[in-house]
């Protein structure tokens, strides 16, 4: 059994003179049926000429450029031109001459420099064509001579049409895929800035906390353990992303596996950041887009309460209802160790939210603190 898409395969690979070789053998081979002898280009009143051995070379300067009218165009169309004149001079009028029309569109679609000077030569080289014609056999209207003309522009204006069409749809393709580029530099940025900037603040606090727990061994020994227990877990969450990021990883990245909660909030509180944390509702089974925002809404806010109001009581307050997850995190008093950051966190958050369609806020509270909310419709994919 033969298996079409090999063939088409390898058709598609072979170089584009091979792939256009056989158009131009099918129409040189169009001009030596008898029965279309008659019916060939005709420029003029010149009378048909019988076939000679002539004819025979005509044809095929006529006809076998064709090959190569995509590699070579602009040599494909003067080789065609200049069959096409001797054709129409010696009075042959073969089927040949349907090669013109076809150069001129792939010259339009296909010539890259010199298109302004191709198409000047082009009507000089017409105008005494049609005078040596007219000589030849005087009675053709000037009108039939304006009309042929004006069929060949057309060919080449199709041609370059095409052109044009091929350059525009090109530049959308680079556009859309420069977007996407873009899209996903940012994706992958904002996903390095959660993992690393929270992973490491708790590694920086709690190593701090360790100095002064020089005098209590037990202490001090639980310490270093959050803080290997934080790297383990920055190694694992940074493994997961590159993980998602191969291509042959075959995860979608909105729905991977964040981590729970209330295993977040424990492991801040053991930077030594007290956190109060209520969940109300049921959360879903399955891990999707709006459960992922939310888990990372709750991670930066608690983020930059334990880098900027250390020490400060934090509430956490997530709300699942149907349709919608709500998130409400709130940190009293005033910063009181770490200078203000970059906001790069709190920009990707927004960033986050409003690609589901939702609503975020931050903002310092009228008597004090800091609360982070948000509202995220649940049931959506970005």
């Amino acid at each position: 059994m033969i298996d079409l898409r090999g063939a088409q395969d390898l058709w598609r690979r072979c170089h584009v003179v091979v792939r256009d070789l056989p158009f131009a053998l099918l129409i040189a081979a169009t001009a030596f049926l008898p029965g279309l002898n008659d019916y060939g280009t005709q420029l003029g009143d010149l009378p048909h000429r019988p076939f000679d051995a002539l004819t025979v070379g005509v044809i095929a300067l006529e006809a076998l450029p064709i090959a190569v009218r995509r590699r070579w165009p602009a040599v494909c169309l003067v080789l065609v031109s200049l069959g096409f004149a001797v054709d129409q001079l010696r009075g042959y009028h073969t089927a040949a001459g349907t090669a013109l029309p076809i150069a001129l569109l792939s010259a339009g679609a296909h010539l890259g420099s010199h298109r302004k000077t191709a198409a000047v030569l082009l009507i000089a080289a017409y105008v005494p064509l049609a005078v040596a014609v007219e000589r030849l056999a005087p009675g053709e209207p000037l009108v039939g001579y304006a009309t042929f003309s004006i069929a060949l522009a057309i060919a080449w204006g199709a041609g370059s049409w095409l052109r044009m069409f091929r350059t525009t749809e090109a530049e959308h393709r680079r556009h859309v895929a420069e977007t996407t580029r873009v899209a996903e530099r940012t994706r992958i940025a904002r996903e390095l800035h959660d993992v690393v900037t929270h992973h490491v603040t708790a590694m920086v606090v709690q190593a701090e906390a360790a100095r002064y727990l020089t005098a209590a061994p037990d202490r001090l020994d639980q310490a270093l353990t959050a803080v290997t227990d934080t790297g383990r877990r920055a190694i694992g969450d940074l493994r997961h992303l590159l993980d998602l990021l191969n291509p042959d990883h075959g995860v979608d990245p909105g729905t991977g596996p964040v981590g729970e909660l209330g295993a977040l909030v424990e492991r801040i509180r053991s930077a030594g950041q007290p956190v109060e944390f209520r969940q109300d509702g049921d959360p879903p089974e399955t891990t999707g887009s709006a459960e992922v925002t939310a888990y990372r809404v709750v991670q930066e806010a608690l983020t930059n309460a334990l880098k900027h109001a250390r020490g400060s009581r934090t509430a956490v307050h997530v709300r699942h209802r149907e349709g919608e997850i709500a998130v409400e995190v709130t940190t009293e008093g005033p910063s009181t160790t770490s200078p203000g950051g970059s906001g790069r966190g709190l920009v990707g958050l927004r960033e986050r939210v409003d690609v589901l369609g939702g609503e975020f806020d931050a903002g310092r509270r009228p008597g004090g603190g800091f609360v982070v909310q948000a509202r995220i419709p649940a049931g959506r994919t970005p």
